[in-house]
């Protein structure tokens, strides 16, 4: 029991680094007070005892604003950091070495029984206002990022955003110790805009060399500098009147003899 306490105590000072203390973490910190409480619900749920385990949580959730089903299956190194509106349910299981920010749910979908909220493995972290929903698995060190919405299993080493949940590959290296910068995620709208300029670049590329290659065309130098109706040259990249480019209105005539109606 001590030897657990000392572990839970350590996840504290090591990712935290407004404690001060052990004795300020262990006195201090609502999330180490969640957990240890669930250990001893947990034991009582197992035994039989539901109702007491269940009130005992509730209890401990209005003292603690995080609610730990008894059922769940916490392992060591569990950090819940300042931890209100955490929500933790039956049949969830965390590994080792887990972090969790505050509004975080691990939830169920669906009224079916048996497995049905997430497994996480060790040395996740699952950032400010994530929810995890279903029987799926968060791989081992990997990232969610806050306000992700996951709904589909997360390879190892990868990180999610989003909503619904996207998943970006990292380098494949495998995480062997805990990485708290949840906030140094990729965007991958902001990615996808990029590929998409790049190409629209190298077109562009294509375009002015195909040009420059084929003679009679036009070599693209940049805006028209000329202005329209001036009756200058502006160079090759003049935009001759009533070409396909001339975007000008085109004026409408207006018959100026009149038309004789037949009798």
């Amino acid at each position: 029991m001590f030897d657990r306490l000392k572990c839970d105590i350590a996840a504290v000072m090591e990712r935290d680094p407004a404690a001060t203390s052990p004795i300020a973490a262990y006195l201090m910190y609502p999330g180490l007070k969640a957990v240890r409480w669930h250990r001893r619900t947990h034991k009582l749920y197992l035994g039989g005892h539901l109702f007491l385990a269940r009130a005992i949580s509730q209890w401990v959730r209005h003292r603690t604003g995080i609610e730990i089903h008894p059922g769940a299956t916490i392992g060591e190194g569990l950090f819940i950091d300042h931890g209100m509106g955490v929500v933790i349910g039956e049949t969830t299981i965390i590994g080792k070495d887990v972090t969790i920010y505050q509004g975080v749910t691990l939830g169920g979908t669906g009224k079916e029984r048996g497995k049905r909220h997430p497994t996480i493995e060790d040395c996740v972290v699952i950032g400010v206002g994530s929810t995890v929903l279903g029987d799926i698995t968060i791989g081992r060190g990997s990232k969610v990022g806050g306000g992700a919405v996951v709904v589909n299993n997360v390879p190892p080493n990868c990180t999610v955003v989003g909503v619904p949940g996207r998943v970006v590959v990292r380098e494949g290296a495998r995480v062997d110790v805990v990485d708290l910068h949840h906030e140094d995620l990729p965007d991958p709208v902001v990615e996808m805009l990029r590929c998409i300029q790049h190409r629209i670049d190298r077109i562009d590329a294509r375009l002015t060399r195909d040009e420059s290659a084929t003679p009679g065309l036009a070599k693209p130098s940049g805006p028209a500098t000329a202005e329209a109706g001036s009756g200058t040259d502006a160079g090759p990249d003049r935009i001759e009147p009533g070409s396909a480019c001339d975007l000008s209105p085109v004026p409408v005539l207006v018959p100026t003899t009149p038309v004789k109606e037949d009798q």
